[in-house]
């Protein structure tokens, strides 16, 4: 079902997400024992599923089964019901990024589920995907949803990017008052790209006050993967 009305779409399937959410819960919960200890962890993610669960039928719609980035939405969703959960118990914005991106980091090595050969693409027919997909976002058919550009590789430096203008993540963030820690839930896509051999590189983004992100990717590249993100130990520098 795809009901284009306000919190409908995400009603609809709120006991799949509700699932979803809880198999990224206990994938997070050994990072949040090693932080803290169990009983921290169990109460955390009890008041974290709360709050999820709170928060779905506030989700924007964007186009939902039409618009492949409604998952990406939902998921910023997930680690920002978690980030209100650990804020409620004190714990910072870093604290919070911090578990979510040694989680991330740890499932690198995971096995991939092979794609179904009716579902492989060949290169050029990747290529025009995500034209068509950019190119979608740019009729602005939704007012809450991502906007964004196809940029076609160089031959050198990356394959193809994307230049992001708006970010429906960003934008929910800011309406729930979270800003603090959308530059977190950004830094976690080094991890997802380093897992998914895409090689990106960025060198601004909306979170951090630039007009767009700049994602780059060329297949293969190493992701520097490290910990605090550059933000971060600039901000801590500021404060001194």
């Amino acid at each position: 079902m795809d009901d284009g009305t306000t919190g409908v779409y995400y009603l609809t399937r709120q006991p799949e997400l509700l699932n979803e959410f809880d198999k990224e819960a206990q994938h997070w919960k050994m990072f949040i024992v090693a932080q803290f200890d169990e009983e921290f962890a169990n109460a955390v993610l009890t008041k974290a599923r709360k709050e999820f669960e709170a928060l779905i039928p506030q989700i924007p719609y964007i186009g939902g089964d039409k618009n492949h980035l409604t998952e990406a939405l939902i998921e910023s969703i997930r680690y920002l019901a978690f980030f209100r959960a650990m804020k409620l118990d004190g714990k910072t914005a870093a604290e919070t990024g911090k578990i979510l991106y040694d989680a991330t980091v740890a499932q690198i090595n995971e096995p991939h589920p092979p794609i179904p050969p009716d579902q492989r693409l060949t290169p050029e027919q990747l290529i025009e995907r995500r034209k068509q997909r950019a190119a979608w976002s740019q009729e602005k058919r939704y007012p809450e949803d991502y906007l964004y550009e196809y940029v076609p590789g160089d031959g050198q430096e990356f394959d193809y990017g994307y230049d992001f203008f708006a970010c429906a993540a960003q934008k929910f963030y800011h309406t729930q008052g979270a800003d603090e820690f959308m530059p977190f839930y950004c830094f976690l896509d080094y991890p997802k790209s380093q897992r998914d051999g895409l090689g990106l590189s960025r060198t601004i983004t909306l979170a951090e006050g630039h007009p767009k992100c700049n994602h780059r990717f060329k297949q293969g590249r190493k992701v520097d993967l490290r910990w605090p993100p550059p933000f971060l130990t600039e901000m801590t520098g500021a404060s001194k």
